[in-house]
């Protein structure tokens, strides 16, 4: 690997110590660092250093090394798949660890040194790929890497839902909103929704009614090379959303239809520890602590 692209959370002010210390570590081993213009705002003036927008630092690196919490690794996640960039992505949490942000501050130096170098595992993860089909026209696709989520606002009422899996008729699902997600995203808003845990490798959806009215209306997995269909009953003064990853959304219209499917690309996270899946589980859900 030769270049390196570098975003950290918005804002991070603690990261800056960090960033110039990764600056520094790539210098020194001839490795070019491009960083993304929010996070090289957050560093000390340098007329040399190379800055860009995040969908075209995405498309223009080897390595992207991410800062922050699992959210920000979601909106690089998202921006390089929407470029159809395959570059693989090591996540450094600021925190003590995340699902998708493995590696924490103490495992920075050897994190990066496995990555460059070609050692660290890399798992690829599904995407979803979402539209909305409305007035006979698909509106521009999203990608997601956790989730598509269809939700009411907090006035609204009650959401009105009828859920088909390809031409089949799965069920109409009264509740506050419906949680379609990857494995990768069982853990996040699935997880807190009532969810199943999806081991992330496997092939697979989670379809979640959020909050249902019935509580025979449960979460089902199915094949994820299924296309799912989400028809909401709604006239036009209820007020729906539909969102990708937590990070871009919109509001729909009586007679949308939202279509959600497995993406044709897959994106690369480095795995640099040695936990598995089930010590982070651990960690993360406090698992034998009481």
């Amino acid at each position: 690997m030769t270049r390196v692209g570098i975003v950290a959370k918005s804002h991070l002010r603690e990261a800056t110590p960090h960033l110039v210390k990764i600056e520094g570590w790539l210098a020194e081993r001839g490795i070019e660092a491009t960083f993304e213009t929010a996070t090289a705002a957050m560093m000390p003036p340098d007329a040399s250093r190379r800055v860009a927008a995040k969908p075209e630092l995405v498309s223009h690196v080897d390595l992207l090394v991410v800062l922050g919490g699992d959210g920000t690794l979601l909106s690089v996640a998202d921006a390089a798949g929407a470029a159809g960039a395959d570059v693989p992505i090591l996540g450094v949490n600021f925190g003590s660890l995340g699902f998708l942000t493995e590696a924490t501050l103490p495992e920075l130096d050897a994190s990066l040194e496995s990555a460059v170098s070609g050692r660290t595992r890399v798992e690829p993860r599904m995407m979803l790929r979402a539209t909305t089909l409305r007035g006979g026209s698909e509106l521009p696709h999203h990608l997601a890497l956790n989730d598509v989520v269809i939700t009411k606002t907090a006035r609204a009422r009650m959401t009105d839902l009828s859920v088909w899996v390809g031409d089949e008729f799965v069920t109409r699902v009264k509740a506050d909103g419906l949680i379609v997600a990857t494995p990768t995203g069982s853990t996040a808003y699935n997880l807190a929704a009532g969810g199943p845990i999806v081991h992330p490798v496997l092939d697979a959806l989670v379809v979640t009614p959020i909050a249902p009215h019935m509580l025979t209306n449960r979460p089902i997995v199915i094949p994820a090379t299924a296309h799912v269909r989400v028809q909401p009953q709604m006239n036009e003064r209820d007020e729906l959303w539909v969102t990708f990853d937590g990070q871009d959304g919109y509001e729909l219209q009586a007679g949308d239809e939202v279509r959600i499917r497995c993406a044709d690309r897959r994106v690369r996270l480095l795995r640099p520890s040695t936990r598995s899946y089930f010590d982070v589980l651990r960690q993360k859900l406090k698992w034998n602590e009481r």
